[in-house]
């Protein structure tokens, strides 16, 4: 049975627009209400960075120190199997960034990723499926770096070898010439741990894909979605020789383009949906803004699975504003489903008190305005 995660005391100074918030969740969860623009996304980024240590919205570091200060702090008293009191700092001037785990330095930052878990519902997440190949890309790194034993190693090195042999290859374009020495040394640990990285995520698409078209159904969609992984290569033979012989087939076009075009970091996630004439045709191109908002929800739910599956951790649900772009059928679906499956402890963030869904007008409530939160108080 899967432990659940859960936030006791939360403690936020200086991060984006919240200059000095201190809340005590209650087990079950919390409502924070806030008009946009006053900050109750910021509250919600703040929880998730201490799952992967950076912005869910991908902003830089230094840019998440509110405007005035030269620091941001993150503090957090937890309940999960790890650790208990988590810390987090980082300096604008100096762009350092410290972390303490139960009062203990990590030796690497990486060690401390997923110290909280946490899995966020917002409806920027349309972009996991309207958006460019890099945002599910990162979806698929996040969920198998944080359950998958061995892939952010894998993921580390591949990417250290592909700066380097990028690098390599802008040196033989500007050259004129090829240097196919300076190029093919970093090609073995490119196909090695390329062939893991492409190995684990077709595992785990493959075993979520009648999931996902079943939950995409079961929130009402009635055109069959599918998802599929995506790759130039051969899936059915992924192995370090084959990457290795892709890369060196693509050499002299990489030259000329100073990139490299083959491997886990040009692949993707391929989401289609039924066309009236039964075809397959891609979500992002030819669905509606609700059946993509369907689809990118169905994954959040299936991280959540993946998590308590490959964990035994319940992780901590922050939903912002979730049921935006969805009518009250599917918003009602979606409720239905997460309240199936096992939500955890709940921060809910919308614009008004008049948003919250009947499932959880019971939670506690704070308020957010410029920055502030009051105090929490009973529904």
């Amino acid at each position: 049975m899967a432990s659940v995660a859960r936030i006791a005391y939360l403690s936020v100074r200086d991060f984006r627009n919240l200059e000095n918030v201190e809340l005590s969740p209650p087990a079950e969860g919390l409502v924070v209400v806030g008009e946009n623009g006053q900050g109750k996304t910021n509250l919600l980024e703040a929880v998730y960075y201490f799952q992967i240590l950076r912005s869910v919205r991908g902003a830089r570091d230094q840019d998440l120190v509110r405007f005035g200060a030269d620091a941001f702090h993150l503090a957090a008293t937890v309940d999960t199997d790890r650790c208990h009191e988590i810390g987090i700092g980082f300096e604008r001037a100096t762009k350092r960034k410290r972390v303490r785990l139960d009062g203990d330095i990590p030796e690497r930052l990486s060690d401390a990723l997923g110290a909280l878990p946490s899995v966020m519902f917002s409806p920027a997440d349309v972009e996991l499926i309207a958006g460019s190949p890099t945002a599910r890309r990162r979806f698929l790194d996040i969920v198998l770096a944080l359950t998958t034993p061995g892939y952010l190693a894998a993921l580390q090195r591949y990417r250290a070898a592909l700066v380097r042999r990028n690098a390599a290859l802008r040196e033989s374009s500007r050259a004129g010439r090829a240097s196919t020495a300076s190029i093919a040394v970093w090609e073995p640990a490119l196909a090695e741990n390329g062939a893991a990285l492409m190995r684990e995520r077709l595992a785990w698409v493959s075993a979520v894909a009648d999931p996902f078209e079943r939950l995409c159904s079961e929130i009402g969609e009635k055109a069959r979605v599918r998802v599929r992984y995506s790759s130039s290569l051969d899936l059915d033979s992924i192995s370090a020789e084959a990457l290795s012989a892709a890369f060196e087939a693509k050499r002299g076009h990489d030259v000329k383009r100073g990139l490299t075009h083959v491997g886990p970091h040009r692949d993707d996630l391929a989401i289609t949906i039924a066309s009236d004439d039964g075809a397959a045709r891609e979500l992002r191109t030819f669905g509606s803004a609700g059946q993509q908002r369907t689809a990118a929800i169905a994954l959040r739910m299936l991280e959540a699975r993946t998590f308590a599956e490959r964990t035994s951790r319940t992780p901590v649900f922050l939903l912002d504003d979730p049921f935006a772009e969805l009518d009250v059928r599917r918003s009602a679906n979606v409720l239905s489903l997460l309240s199936r499956d096992g939500l955890g402890q709940t921060i809910l963030a919308v614009p008004r008190e008049s948003d919250i869904p009947s499932e959880f007008t019971g939670l506690a409530r704070a308020r957010v305005v410029a920055g502030r939160v009051d105090r929490v108080e009973a529904a």
